[in-house]
């Protein structure tokens, strides 16, 4: 006879099977008719309330989540005015509470609104046209993070039917992350009382750096993004009869910028845009680079042609992999992701322009002040402009970065124990470049919980991009173990 086995242990076999089960027989159908919605965050489509698709990503996973019937759960969406909706939900706590300790609460988040299209999917593959190819879920939002809603119920659900003790869950799906989460701050303020006292976050709307393990993000860059315009007649003029007197607002565009970056290196030039790496993240770094390598940055679809018979390729700013870690979590980095004020190449005549825009997304490092930075880089750019042109940098919204509390011994061995019982090796660490608002806003507002920050976009899954892939095995593995660190919170 098998013995029975403690209240707080999950078999793991068993957890992963269920889990396995559920995503082959319906999850993977559930986040491919939410890639079919085209769901754009707010920040990429201004009529979102008129358009409805939020509405209807929000509606389907609380139906899901209803149908589902979780023992004890209850569900609402949330609605403030002029707000984008979040959803969320509670599951009472099924172990007894520490005598003399407030019982701790487990948040699960994610998001449901997505990035734009995007140009340059496959020819059999579309943003809004789910595909499912070896394994692998392809459509915009599906990884980033469609799925983080439907994995949390059921990890939550691989503990119900073992009848694992679990503490108090609750869970909030928002859908305007994409957008830099303006509007989630008015929810967490008015559900704060809902909340409880959180011990434990798991976002599930992070990377990993192989599909081999469990990864923790340990850190996350902060943001500063708005339009650089630079405007120098009303109206455009032949280039013959202007250039040469009417200066370019091109090359005032790079005056600017200049001041702001060395185009050489990529280096930002403001000293305040930088900080200290923590000794911690250094050494992490360096261990992650050690399991990795090369793959750090060979990873990117790199352009490449032909050169004398042998292929070339686009070369990173750097081959060292932890310089090349350091350089895409904990410096601060200029990417130009959008333009206008030039024609199409086949409409362009010998005119010059009236303006030239960018759009500019700068990525600050994690203990850089997003809001201080977004008035120095204002000033920064606008001050003295060249040839008095006028030059505005507007709409310049920010979200600081995090950088993750000091783990607690059980949240360590809940971890690795995890990654060993799922993937057969030990939990890495590794920071990331982009950026998730909540996070520091739960840091602050939960000093004492630790942050299960984790998730599916591993090498080539493309969040953002062109062909956006759920790798739906990893997936598996990700759910399982969530189950796994919940059962294991003590409180």
């Amino acid at each position: 006879m098998n013995a029975r086995l403690p209240a707080s242990v999950l078999d793991a076999a068993l957890a992963l099977d269920q889990v396995s089960a559920q995503w082959d027989g319906d999850i993977v159908r559930q986040i491919s008719e939410y890639i079919a919605i085209p769901a754009k965050s707010p920040g990429f489509d201004s009529d979102w309330a008129q358009h409805g698709y939020i509405d209807t990503v929000m509606r389907n996973a609380a139906a899901w989540v209803e149908a589902q019937k979780v023992e004890g759960l209850t569900l609402e969406i949330v609605r403030l005015p002029g707000r984008t909706p979040v959803l969320f939900f509670e599951v009472p706590a099924t172990r007894a509470a520490v005598p003399g300790q407030t019982p701790q609460t487990v948040l699960m988040y994610g998001h449901l609104d997505k990035q734009p299209e995007f140009s340059g999917w496959r020819a059999d593959l579309g943003p809004w046209t789910p595909s499912y190819q070896d394994g692998k879920l392809y459509g915009r939002g599906a990884a980033d993070d469609g799925y983080a809603t439907y994995a949390s119920i059921a990890a939550i659900q691989a503990l119900k039917a073992q009848k694992v003790a679990h503490p108090r869950i609750v869970g909030l799906i928002e859908t305007c992350e994409e957008s830099g989460s303006y509007d989630l701050l008015p929810y967490v303020d008015a559900l704060r009382s809902r909340l409880g006292d959180v011990g434990l976050v798991i976002c599930l709307d992070s990377g990993a750096g192989n599909y081999d393990q469990l990864w923790l993000t340990t850190s996350l860059r902060g943001m500063v993004a708005g339009t650089l315009r630079v405007e120098v007649l009303s109206e455009g003029i032949h280039s013959g009869d202007a250039s040469g007197l009417v200066p370019s607002s091109f090359r005032i565009m790079r005056q600017v910028l200049d001041r702001l970056e060395d185009s050489a290196t990529g280096r930002l030039l403001p000293a305040s845009f930088h900080c200290e790496v923590p000794a911690d993240r250094l050494a992490q770094a360096r261990a992650t680079a050690g399991i990795l390598g090369e793959e750090i940055y060979k990873r990117f679809p790199w352009a490449h042609y032909d050169c004398g018979g042998s292929t070339a390729f686009t070369l990173p700013t750097t081959t060292d992999p932890v310089e090349a870690l350091l350089n895409r979590t904990w410096r601060p980095t200029l990417s130009v992701t959008g333009a206008e004020g030039f024609p199409a190449l086949k409409d362009a005549g010998n005119v010059l322009r009236p303006y030239t825009a960018f759009k500019l997304s700068l990525r600050l490092p994690p203990l850089v002040d997003a809001a201080q930075a977004v008035q120095e880089l204002k000033a920064l750019l606008e001050d003295n402009a060249p040839y008095q042109a006028k030059v505005t940098f507007e709409n310049g919204g920010g979200a600081t970065g995090w950088n993750a509390p000091s783990s607690t011994p059980w949240f360590d061995k809940a971890l690795d124990g995890a990654s060993q019982a799922f993937f057969g090796a030990g939990c890495g660490t590794i920071g990331q470049g982009g950026t998730i608002p909540l996070m520091n806003m739960l840091s602050e507002g939960f000093p004492k919980a630790q942050m299960m920050v984790c998730g599916v976009l591993g090498p080539k899954s493309n969040a953002h991009g062109p062909n956006e892939f759920l790798h739906v095995p990893y997936a598996k593995k990700l759910t399982a173990a969530v189950a796994h660190v919940i059962a294991q919170m003590p409180g």
